[in-house]
């Protein structure tokens, strides 16, 4: 990753540009992300909340570069107000989206059981279960109907759930909170009462899970707490951000189905094919649509570091855009277009490095059973109102529409 130094040419440091949060419709890129990328593989950003400027990484091999660099950490981000979208930055202990190694690993390996390849093909049947009686219900009311209130976004919810050990009479009241802490609408006070109240929830199930011998995430947690492994504030820290991670399910596949909706040519290509051979077109819909607004988190440079003749200098926040990698021209000939037979398909779409999603093999798992199933049960699935009309979410870190009206 670093250069050589005598390669390199005394650069005056890109300019600072401000990057606005724009409420986009659609599967729009990002204009400014799109400027920024033809800027250069290393520019400097601005975000509306925080303070300061951040180098912003976009080009696929410095982004897998940097989130596997351990110059660069997350945990000195917790202590600084680093420029961000986000209007409100209260991380908790125990969050492992702040955790450098070997603090990462600690607070991962007593979750980790509930997110492995074998521990989804235990959990598809009843996550096909739950789909299925979602699916009924739609096709028993009859259209038009709302996917996204109807099938998008109580199958991530009741799934999580039952990863996390979530009780049915608790659910919509943990989907609230989390709804509410993932939006950039409400302003800091509505996302802290959220952020109380499901910290406060978990607190609470965490220690009665004690001697819990169940594998649902909170038992596997409150049973490490017991065992004095991990701290009580560290498990439910790290338990917030996977309860919450079902919102990115309903938003990621909200966009794809979109997208079939709107380009016959897509729809058509997936139908033909078995529910077997549909990987590769799921994949590359993963790397096409823009999962979220502008940026995640940031990282901090550790140490002077050299880069495409920059000195990123210790102290330095750096942002990674997976958006911009899974757009880089060197690694995704044409990359603005869909190519259903893209091979290879190195996307970025669930991070890299050690911050590699923790539940990309559930995510993954819900969206191949979300399209099958929809593809299957509802042959003649259209939009119920015109493309331009589908209402799409405002003032949201995670982009995806916030309704879409079917018939069939």
């Amino acid at each position: 990753m670093t250069e050589d130094p005598t390669l390199l040419t005394a650069q005056v440091p890109p300019p600072v540009r401000d990057w606005p949060a724009l409420d986009l419709a659609g599967t729009e890129f990002d204009p400014v992300l799109a400027d920024l990328m033809r800027e250069g593989p290393l520019t400097r950003v601005r975000l509306p909340h925080g303070e300061g400027w951040a180098w912003l990484a976009t080009r696929h091999a410095d982004v897998k570069a940097i989130t596997n660099d351990p110059r660069f950490g997350r945990a000195e981000v917790t202590r600084r107000q680093v420029t961000r979208l986000a209007p409100h930055f209260k991380p908790r202990p125990g969050s492992l989206a702040f955790a450098d190694q070997p603090d990462h690993n600690r607070l991962r390996k007593p979750v980790a059981g509930a997110f492995t390849v074998g521990a989804m093909k235990r959990l598809r049947p009843r996550a096909q279960e739950l789909l299925d009686e979602l699916v009924a219900g739609v096709l028993r009311d009859g259209p038009p109907a709302d996917l996204v209130e109807r099938v998008l976004e109580p199958f991530p919810i009741a799934v999580v759930s039952e990863v996390m050990g979530v009780p049915a009479e608790d659910r919509e009241r943990v989907h609230a909170w989390t709804r509410q802490i993932i939006s950039t609408s409400g302003g800091a006070e509505a996302a802290e009462q959220a952020k109380q109240g499901m910290y406060g929830w978990i607190t609470d199930t965490v220690r009665a899970r004690a001697h819990s011998t169940d594998e649902d995430v909170y038992s596997l947690l409150g049973a490490a707490v017991a065992r004095g492994e991990i701290g009580e504030e560290e498990a439910v820290g790290l338990a917030g951000p996977l309860q919450i991670g079902g919102e990115a399910v309903t938003h990621n596949c909200g966009q794809m189905l979109f997208l079939m909706l709107t380009r016959p040519e897509l729809m058509a290509d997936m139908r033909s094919r078995e529910p077997s051979a549909r990987g590769p077109v799921l994949d590359e819909l993963l790397r096409y649509i823009p999962h979220r607004t502008s940026v995640g988190l940031a990282r901090i440079a550790l140490e002077d570091v050299d880069l495409h003749g920059h000195r990123i200098a210790a102290g330095d926040p750096v942002y990674v855009s997976y958006l911009a990698a899974n757009r880089d021209p060197d690694v995704f000939p044409e990359p603005d277009r869909i190519d259903t037979g893209r091979d290879p398909n190195p996307h970025l779409s669930f991070g890299n490095g050690s911050h590699y999603c923790t539940g990309a093999v559930l995510a993954r798992m819900q969206t191949e059973l979300i399209v099958d199933t929809l593809l299957e049960r509802m042959p003649e699935l259209r939009l119920a109102v015109p493309a331009d009309q589908v209402v799409w979410r405002r003032r949201t870190m995670i982009r995806g529409p916030l309704t879409l009206p079917v018939t069939w």
